[in-house]
């Protein structure tokens, strides 16, 4: 696997808290991390039906249009009982004409698992894909996931989406209730990003 030596990441988001998060960890590397906003890149469709897929669309065409290193993630919770359903459509579950309402997203996941008639408890994990293309094409594909099961009703206020229906495999609480750093600690972003670590600056 090829090491990181350029000075300077394009991260494919328009997501700042994002930004920040990364550009806090990659900084005792040297490297300069810009997002897709100060570039002016508008956010390509996604098309593919699995996380790497998209994060590949998205990562290829923020370093096709720059001539920069790209970094792009997508991520989402699958859920056995329904298939790994909603998967790459976790977001879209949500979307409505005034925005996203992950609240109907979670109840509708929970009023299909009740339906499935499947026994509880309900497995699910949190994947996040990373993908670092290059402007000649290549890439490095790293993945994180984080194993739970899907509780009802919802619990804590805490994170965002699916995060208070999530209680990840040995914790107490749902991602919902959890403290956002201990959360950053053990999520599937940050087992994908440990692996990113270690792979291209290791």
């Amino acid at each position: 696997m090829p090491k990181f030596t350029d000075d300077t990441l394009l991260v494919a988001t328009h997501n700042t808290g994002k930004l920040e998060e990364i550009a806090s960890l990659l900084g005792p590397y040297g490297v300069t991390v810009v997002g897709a906003a100060d570039k002016g890149l508008s956010v390509p469709e996604e098309t593919e039906t699995t996380f790497t897929g998209n994060a590949r669309i998205k990562a290829h065409a923020a370093a096709k249009a720059t001539g920069l290193p790209a970094l792009s993630d997508d991520s989402g919770i699958m859920i056995d009982a329904l298939g790994g359903a909603p998967g790459v459509y976790t977001a879209d579950w949500a979307e409505t004409e005034t925005g996203r309402d992950f609240v109907m997203a979670m109840t509708r996941a929970h009023d299909m698992l009740v339906s499935s008639k499947e026994p509880q408890p309900w497995t699910a994990r949190f994947c996040c894909t990373l993908v670092l293309a290059w402007p000649n094409g290549q890439d490095e594909v790293f993945e994180g996931t984080i194993e739970g099961w899907i509780v009802w009703p919802m619990r804590g206020t805490n994170g965002h989406g699916y995060d208070p229906i999530f209680q990840p495999v040995g914790q107490d609480v749902t991602f919902g209730e959890m403290d956002r750093w201990e959360k950053n600690r053990i999520s599937h972003r940050a087992d994908a990003f440990q692996k990113f670590i270690a792979g291209c600056f290791g």
